[in-house]
């Protein structure tokens, strides 16, 4: 909410969310659902004005000031931040990847714990690790498999002994709520292997177990050693100002160590540093001066028991009961409130004097970005009628399909030219759903990419930081463009209110065009892709929407189109399904075939979370245009979302009815979510299957 004017965040993470570990043991136990830990970064970042990057950071260049990201060009920077955390030994004691998993990260942690979960059989799990992290791991096991009824043994294992980070009194009241439980503590045991059935010790004793996890072996990740930072036991030295030995990165939480007050690995102290750092980034980029972080002594120790009760301890004093499970359950549903409860930011007011039609014109809501922002149908089809037919001989005449077809020297050759309005921050990300969107244009032609050109208005942006975007621009377009078969050849750059990009694309036919006017009544209609981005991107604007659902959304924007088009080679008629949706486009076709449709509402995908968001009467700005399209189709429900428009959206063709499944199937085994929807009609019009 105070962002810095001039500066320019970007947040890095593997995936859209940020799980709460301190919620984890509850989550196993069964006292909380998967959701309820998890910190959503999609909609936090677009609150704060950040990009976001998904992808994990693997390298640090110091000298050209560049984050390495796995699969994303390198990102640069004038100031960093590095808090990743610390990674687990676990993967190499001998057998582990193959039979065992460990507790972090926790995606894949909780699908398997869930998973074993709902079985029936006896159940038998080993913990690896006896600290804290492994004890409150093992106990909410033991319990949530005795509140599934399950017979189950639970062996908690560790090197040393149990327990040896908190005080006797502590240590001795946790060991009672374990024998409780009927788990079974083996300390002083080096483990040879993990085999399928379990956990195998180097004194000859084998541990039964067809669910063994981790949570020991705790280590920095090992691109932090390759940094050029000065470290201390492969941890990021940092002096009181949170500094590495570069003044430009900085680092807190468990990856660093505090060089002047060194503490235990333990989240409250990143929670502490925030503020600290946050200042002190500030300071670094010119605004303010520095503060010292100074840690307390001792911390606040809540430790869950695996029922409804905890053990809270500090300074040696130590209590335990539900009481302190309900303490423990209300200080961290209210840190993550903080980060579900956004104030919503008010709109800006207009002016009391302005023109009549400025509030029609304004709308109730921000503009949508991509598809969503282009004008409608009806003003662009009265605009394009008034432009004089061609009578040119080399450009052939064809009914408003998806690019222009020139002929020359016995080759034909297609054209168009797409933009968008920006929806997403991150400029990588933007250029790669902006060129395959526009690529559409050219395979809805079955045609093959041939050349490109690029079109950028980059906001008002230093000269370094200009260079930077533009950098990345082009070799996301680069490789994007060279993997469909084209070549970028030039393009143009300004500067303007805001990020727009958008590709000039040529593409060759080696036979002719699939154009609109080829439908049949009787054909059948194929969608490629799942519709629903319209108001997905709305609800991310607007701060409504699950991140998860936005990342599954770009996957489904990203997914290029080449090999979809070359299995509907023989389509007799095909577009793609973009800003007029798929309702709008499928009139389109419609009309040029002189033909009707049937569609089977039913079968038509939807991507996650599309109809639910509709279902709340969220909206793209261009779907009261798109509806007046086809105002014969009833709306409501599923429906709604015939008229939300698409970014980067699937290929709509109409086939023989004889190839339609034998052709879906080829789609759905290139790994396109393809459904067949629906029919061609001689009766004119849209109508729903009944």
């Amino acid at each position: 909410m105070n962002p810095l004017p001039g500066a320019r965040l970007t947040v890095i993470n593997p995936g859209p969310t940020a799980p709460y570990s301190g919620m984890l043991p509850g989550y196993v136990a069964g006292h909380y659902a998967r959701r309820d830990l998890d910190i959503d970064l999609i909609r936090l970042a677009r609150f704060a004005g950040a990009r976001i990057i998904l992808g994990a950071a693997i390298g640090l260049d110091l000298n050209r000031r560049l984050v390495n990201v796995a699969d994303h060009p390198d990102v640069a920077f004038d100031v960093a931040s590095i808090n990743v955390g610390i990674t687990s030994d676990m993967p190499s004691l001998p057998g582990f990847t193959e039979h065992a998993i460990p507790a972090k990260p926790l995606g894949p942690f909780a699908a398997k714990w869930a998973q074993y979960l709902e079985t029936t059989d006896p159940a038998s799990v080993a913990v690896i690790g006896g600290g804290v992290a492994g004890v409150e791991l093992a106990m909410a096991m033991a319990h949530a498999l005795r509140a599934k009824g399950r017979q189950a043994t639970v062996t908690l294992i560790d090197k040393a002994q149990v327990l040896t980070a908190i005080n006797p009194k502590a240590a001795q009241t946790i060991r009672r709520a374990l024998e409780q439980l009927g788990i079974d503590c083996i300390e002083q045991a080096e483990i040879a292997q993990i085999t399928p059935k379990g956990v195998q010790l180097t004194d000859g004793r084998h541990i039964t177990a067809d669910f063994t996890t981790g949570a020991a072996g705790a280590r920095p990740y090992d691109w932090i050693g390759q940094t050029g930072l000065d470290l201390q036991d492969g941890f990021i030295r940092v002096n009181g100002y949170l500094q590495s030995s570069d003044p430009s990165v900085f680092a807190v939480g468990d990856c660093a160590h505090l060089d002047d007050t060194p503490r235990p690995k333990a989240g409250v102290f990143a929670v502490r540093e925030a503020p600290v750092l946050f200042n002190n980034l500030r300071a670094a980029l010119g605004a303010g001066t520095m503060r010292r972080y100074k840690p307390q002594k001792d911390y606040l120790k809540l430790i869950s028991l695996g029922e409804r009760s905890a053990l809270a301890e500090r300074f040696g004093t130590s209590f335990s009961g539900p009481v302190m499970w309900r303490w423990k359950n209300h200080i961290d549903q209210k840190f993550m409130r903080r980060f579900r409860e956004l104030p919503q930011m008010p709109a800006p007011a207009i002016p009391r004097h302005h023109a009549d039609g400025l509030r029609d014109a304004l709308g109730d809501k921000p503009m949508c970005g991509g598809c969503g922002a282009k004008v409608g149908r009806g003003a662009l089809q009265a605009a394009l009628s008034a432009v004089p037919r061609s009578d040119r001989p080399d450009i052939a005449p064809l009914p408003g399909d998806d690019a222009a077809m020139l002929t020359f020297g016995g080759v034909r050759q297609v054209l168009t030219s797409d933009h968008l309005r920006s929806f997403v921050p991150d400029p990588v990300l933007m250029t790669r759903i902006a060129a395959i969107h526009a690529l559409g244009d050219i395979w809805a032609m079955g045609a093959t990419p041939q050349a490109a050109t690029a079109t950028l208005i980059l906001p008002r942006m230093s000269s370094q930081l200009q260079h930077r975007t533009m950098a990345e621009i082009m070799a996301t377009a680069t490789e994007v463009m060279r993997s469909a078969g084209a070549e970028i050849v030039g393009g143009h750059s300004s500067m303007g209110d805001e990020l727009t990009i958008g590709f000039t694309i040529t593409g060759l036919c080696q036979s002719d065009p699939i154009t609109l006017s080829g439908g049949r009544p009787g054909d059948v209609l194929i969608l490629t892709k799942p519709i629903g981005s319209g108001v997905l991107m709305a609800a991310e604007m607007a701060g409504q929407a699950n991140g998860e659902w936005v990342v599954a959304a770009y996957d489904h924007m990203t997914q290029p189109q080449g090999d979809a088009a070359r299995i509907l080679a023989q389509a007799h008629a095909m577009t793609d399904v973009t800003g007029f949706g798929l309702a709008g486009h499928l009139v389109g076709l419609c009309e040029a075939s002189n033909c009707g449709a049937v569609l089977n509402l039913d079968a038509v995908p939807v991507m996650a979370g599309a109809l639910e968001l509709s279902q709340q009467g969220l909206r793209s700005s261009l779907f009261n245009d798109n509806r007046s399209i086809a105002p014969e189709v009833p709306i409501g429900g599923k429906a709604d979302l015939l008229f939300d428009p698409q970014t980067a959206g699937g290929l709509l063709a109409a086939v023989s009815a004889d190839d339609a499944r034998k052709i879906c199937d080829h789609l759905r085994a290139a790994g396109y979510p393809a459904a067949v929807i629906g029919v061609l009609s001689d009766t004119p019009g849209l109508r729903l299957q009944s």
